[in-house]
This record gives C-alpha cells, sequence and structure tokens, in this order.
C-alpha cells in the first residue's frame, strides 16, 4: 500500500494491528500501593501494606515480563497505581524498560518526586509523564487526598518536572468535593503553568467492587453542567458524535461482548503479575508467574476477547453507547454482572446528547429515550441546564433533523485522568 499521509498510515497500521492481534499497547500497575488516601481511588492499598507489597512482581520478574512483552509486539508502555514511585525499584524497572525501547507514559500524583529522581527522568526521558492535581487550594486538595502536606509535595514535584522541561501534563477527577474548584485549576494550569490540563467524572467502584468512591461521584446533572461551561468540551463531544454516527448494524464486531482495544490490541499487568483485557477487569486474568505472555495473550486473552453477548439488554440497539463508556467491566464492578447495563452512565450519555443537540435515535426499552419513563423528567433536567432556551439536533451532526443519525459502538473520548 502506498503511504500517502500520516493519517493513511496510522489507519492501515490500526487495521493490521486489529486484523493480528498485535499487543501494541500495555497498562502496567507497578504497585496498588499509595502514599496517598483519596476519597475516589479505585485501587489503592496502604503504603505499609505488608501483604500488597510482598504479593507484588520482582525486579528480576519485571524484566523477564518486558522481554516478553516487546517480544510480542508491544511499543507503548503506561505505568500506573497505586503510586510508581512507591516501589524503591521503580526506577531501576523503568530504566529496563527503557532500554527495550518502549515509548513509556508515566501516572503519577507527583508527591513522591524528588531532584535524583527528575534528573533521572531526564537521561531516560519519558513519552509523558502526567500528574493528577485533585484542588487548587491545599485544602481541597488535601480533602481529597487525607495527607497533610500532599499539597506542597505536589506542587514541588511539578516544579521539579518543569524545571527540567519534561513533558508534564496535569489532570484531576472531578467530584463533589473539587467540582467548585474544575475550572481555577484548568485557568491555572493552561495560563499560570502553559500545561495541557484535562478533568474526567466518571468515577466507577473500588476493583474489590466496594461502591466507597461513588460516595464522592458527581450526579449526571453535574457532569453535564460541566460539559457546558467548556465551548471547547462542547466542540469535542459534538466532533465525537459526528465521527462515530454509524448504524451499529454496519460494525462486523456487534455481537462482541468486549467493543473496545483489550485483547486485540492492549492488555494490562496488575502488580502481583496477572494479566488482563484492562486495568479495571480482574474477572478473568493469566498468571504471568505461571505461564509466558505469549501463552496468555495468544491463547486465554484471544478466548476472553471472542466472549459474544448473551443477554438482549438495552445497550445491545442503543444508538449513542459510544459516548456512554459502558463496558463489561464497569457493569462487573458497578452491578457484579458485566452485561448489566450502569444506570449512571446511560443517564450521563442521554443527558450529555440532548443538552448538545446531539440526535438520540431511540431504543428499545430504554427508559431515558423518548417515550421512555425518565424521558419527560429528562427534559426538563436539559431545560433547566440551559435556563429554558430549547434545544435543537447540531447541524454538525446531520442537515435533516429528522433523520437522526446511529452512533456506533468504536470507543469514546479520552479519559480525563
Amino acid at each position: 500500500m502506498k503511504i500517502q499521509n500520516y493519517g493513511d498510515w496510522s489507519l492501515d497500521l490500526h487495521q493490521r494491528v486489529v486484523a493480528q492481534r498485535v499487543p501494541v499497547c500495555g497498562s502496567l500497575e507497578i504497585t496498588q500501593r499509595c502514599n496517598l488516601k483519596c476519597t475516589h481511588c479505585y485501587n489503592s492499598q496502604a503504603l505499609s501494606d505488608k501483604e500488597a507489597r510482598s504479593s507484588e512482581l520482582t525486579y528480576d520478574e519485571h524484566c523477564r515480563i518486558l522481554d516478553e512483552i516487546t517480544e510480542a509486539g508491544c511499543l507503548w508502555l503506561l505505568y500506573t497505581g497505586g503510586e510508581i514511585f512507591a516501589r524503591k525499584d521503580f526506577l531501576d524497572i523503568y530504566t529496563y524498560a527503557k532500554q527495550k525501547g518502549l515509548i513509556i507514559s508515566l501516572f503519577t500524583n507527583g508527591t513522591l518526586i524528588t531532584p535524583k529522581v527528575a534528573d533521572h527522568l531526564v537521561r531516560w526521558r519519558p513519552f509523558v509523564i502526567e500528574i493528577t492535581l485533585y484542588g487548587r487550594t491545599r485544602e481541597t486538595y488535601e480533602r481529597v487526598t487525607g495527607v497533610p502536606g500532599s499539597y506542597e509535595r505536589c506542587m514541588q514535584g511539578i516544579k521539579l518536572l518543569m524545571e527540567r522541561d519534561l513533558p508534564l501534563k496535569l489532570k484531576t477527577m472531578a467530584i463533589t468535593i473539587n467540582k467548585h474548584e474544575i475550572w481555577e485549576m484548568k485557568r491555572y494550569v493552561e495560563e499560570d503553568l502553559g500545561l495541557e490540563f484535562k478533568f474526567d467524572a466518571m468515577i466507577n467502584p473500588r476493583i474489590d467492587c466496594s461502591q466507597s468512591p461513588l460516595n464522592v461521584r458527581l450526579t449526571p446533572e453535574e457532569v453535564v453542567a460541566l460539559d457546558l461551561q467548556d465551548p471547547k468540551r462542547v466542540s469535542e463531544w459534538r466532533k465525537f458524535a459526528k465521527r462515530f454516527s454509524v448504524p451499529a448494524p454496519s460494525n462486523p464486531r456487534c455481537s462482541d461482548l468486549y467493543q473496545c482495544g483489550g485483547g486485540i490490541s492492549a492488555f494490562a499487568v496488575d502488580p502481583s503479575g496477572k494479566t488482563s483485557i484492562c486495568v479495571l477487569s480482574h474477572g478473568e486474568t493469566w498468571d504471568l508467574r505461571q505461564g509466558s505472555f505469549h501463552d496468555g495473550w495468544e491463547q486465554f486473552l484471544m478466548k476472553v476477547r471472542k466472549k459474544k453477548i448473551t443477554k438482549h439488554t438495552k445497550c445491545v440497539d442503543c444508538k449513542i453507547k459510544a459516548m456512554c463508556g459502558a463496558c463489561p467491566a464497569f457493569g462487573e464492578l458497578e452491578n457484579g454482572e458485566p452485561e448489566a447495563p450502569v444506570d449512571f452512565l446511560c443517564h450521563v450519555a442521554h443527558l450529555r446528547a440532548y443538552s448538545l443537540g446531539i440526535p438520540v435515535p431511540p431504543s428499545k426499552d430504554c427508559e431515558y429515550c423518548k417515550g421512555g419513563s425518565k424521558y419527560k423528567d429528562l427534559m426538563q433536567v436539559v431545560g433547566s441546564l440551559h435556563h429554558g432556551k430549547p434545544i435543537v439536533a447540531s447541524d454538525e451532526l446531520s442537515a435533516n433533523n429528522d433523520q437522526e443519525p446511529a452512533i456506533s459502538d468504536q470507543g469514546s473520548p479520552p479519559r480525563g485522568a
């Protein structure tokens, strides 16, 4: 195939990866231990947790796994946690990964970054470092983290990385505790620091299915209200809806249970060496301490990825599922059932679509679609969000608003944190 431009090349590469099942992208949770106690976190353990520490992969085991994933075709690797710098040997593991030629992203809270750590990252430069900023003020930040002094340590970590011109981005999770500071965080990061900022409000239960993070999750109305305050965010959602406005039946994978890149081009490894579809999915795993990554990828994850939908829920025929973000992992965590609809996500998706003027073709048995039991109440909320102004479908999406385009299930906008 003649390569005409980057877009053609990237599309061709994507098609080849999907066809051949190459594990191009990996997420590796280095530890679940963390020095913070964030109210919304889905997987953290105490820094001093001896059981969690003893279960973690050793340095030698990490090196073997890095050898195996690169041999299998991995190019992009995300190191996440817990807090990655909670492991004293993390820089040794990271350096070995860099020597393997991997393109590496680092997710950290920034509080354990020292001049020594920052200098090492200059020598072995990552693709990007993403730090989560939990609040603009010390009071709010530490209400989220539960650790006095953590705000100053985060600010110091940011400063150290910026002084060395390392590739840094900041982000936050929008929750009840910090929602009033979202826009001040955005202004501070983009205008004062000159860095990229993003936020996300899609909080999920802990990986042990504890519902405690939901105590600080925003309501659907609060989530969409944040969208409407940011013209760029509104524009991006509309572009996303237009991009994936393909009727669901045209998608050859419409009967697949998993409709993400997990098991096709992506994988995750937890701190004890269990590999799975993604960092949220722990129902079915392959133990890399007992078997090779090659066998786990080619045999186990392939079987998981080939699972089909077995229940005809309202989600099956939904035309805006790309805007929803629902997946088997989210269903497992929220409802204990991978195919069970997640009401919060469904509520947000419909409220967002109606509020942004994105056409919503009715889906059978959906209470939020036109004719459904909750449609009237939802439209009243839409009106209140717009102060009573009428909402119409965007001309960007459909020249004829009576002919509403469907939305495919080909993905969702990048999560904010």
